[in-house]
């Protein structure tokens, strides 16, 4: 039997200021991780998973889906915010895919920063920032979420 976990503590509006910076993260995708994904998405494209038939159309490898790339980025708000359940909004661009090579796979790097905060309404807009490789993977990533 597993120990039981402290509950966790939203954050509250009144503590986050324009500027602030949401901790970040890198989360490391593999084949399995997108194997898994595929499955549980139900999108099966094989660009996502097969190698040869990912190169045979014209892309440099297997590429993370994109809405795996997108639901991981807004996990470090989540976490941020004290529950998932706090994002009301969430949106972005696709502007780079996320290439996934066999080996050693790839990873995207998270940040965050508060871009605005309305006291009345005590939600707050994070502007977030992925990037793999090098090159930004979503554009114009804005998530808002609903604090105490």
């Amino acid at each position: 039997m597993s120990e039981p976990t402290a509950a966790t503590t939203v954050r509250r509006a009144a503590d986050v200021s324009v500027g602030d910076e949401v901790p970040g993260r890198t989360i490391h995708v593999d084949r399995a991780r997108l194997v898994q994904y595929a499955g549980a998405s139900l999108d099966r494209n094989r660009i996502h998973w097969d190698e040869r038939f990912a190169t045979s159309v014209g892309l440099p490898d297997v590429i993370a889906h994109g809405m795996f790339t997108m639901g991981s980025a807004v996990t470090v708000v989540s976490e941020w915010a004290g529950d998932a359940g706090r994002v009301v909004e969430y949106g972005t661009r696709f502007t780079n895919m996320v290439v996934v090579p066999y080996e050693g796979g790839a990873d995207i790097e998270v940040s965050g920063v508060v871009k605005a905060v309305d006291p009345e309404t005590k939600r707050v807009t994070v502007e977030l920032t992925a990037t793999a490789a090098g090159q930004k993977a979503l554009g114009r990533a804005l998530a808002v979420v609903q604090l105490d």
